[in-house]
């Protein structure tokens, strides 16, 4: 599906100096608005491990839905959301995470994922590292297996695979 590169290129819209001066944001709003196009990226996003086992997917609020869903019924398995502070009720794994001006917080129910599962982590952007390594620490605490990482994008220069060096990675659209 390498052909398909360009085209889901085209339909994401950069938009400059956001969400501040000298920032080129990677729009995908584009991309999810066209049916073929959000078809396109979750194939691509999912082919690399429709030979491999995978029992759930995890993905990240918000974005990660997005694509963690779609990709889950690919695969036929199930979806694990991880969330914001204070969204899911009950026991809770939480991980904090460092961000460019501060600090974040997710969490993820801790019966979630069962140990020995196989688990493919997903979002639409991998730029730090910092979001999929704290999701990466709760799923590991259930004693599941990463499976591996896929990304829509992956924004190279900020290396963010540093941060998951031990996770075998797959990106669509590198920048």
């Amino acid at each position: 599906m390498t052909d398909a590169i360009p085209t889901l290129k085209a339909l994401i819209r950069d938009i400059p100096d956001f969400p501040k001066p000298g920032v080129l944001f990677k729009d995908i709003t584009p991309l999810l608005g066209d049916p073929g196009g959000l078809a396109m990226a979750v194939e691509v996003m999912a082919n690399p491990f429709r030979r491999d086992r995978v029992d759930l997917v995890v993905g990240a609020e918000s974005r990660g839905f997005i694509f963690g869903t779609a990709i889950a019924q690919s695969l036929s398995c199930g979806f694990v959301p991880i969330r914001k502070p204070g969204k899911l009720p009950g026991e809770v794994h939480r991980a904090e995470y460092e961000l460019e001006y501060g600090r974040d917080v997710l969490e993820m129910h801790v019966d979630a994922i069962d140990a020995g599962k196989r688990v493919l982590m997903v979002d639409d952007l991998l730029a730090t590292g910092g979001t999929m390594a704290a999701c990466i620490e709760m799923v590991r605490r259930t004693g599941a297996e990463i499976a591996a990482a896929t990304f829509l994008i992956e924004l190279e220069f900020l290396h963010g695979r540093k941060q998951l060096d031990d996770v075998p990675i797959h990106s669509a659209i590198q920048y």
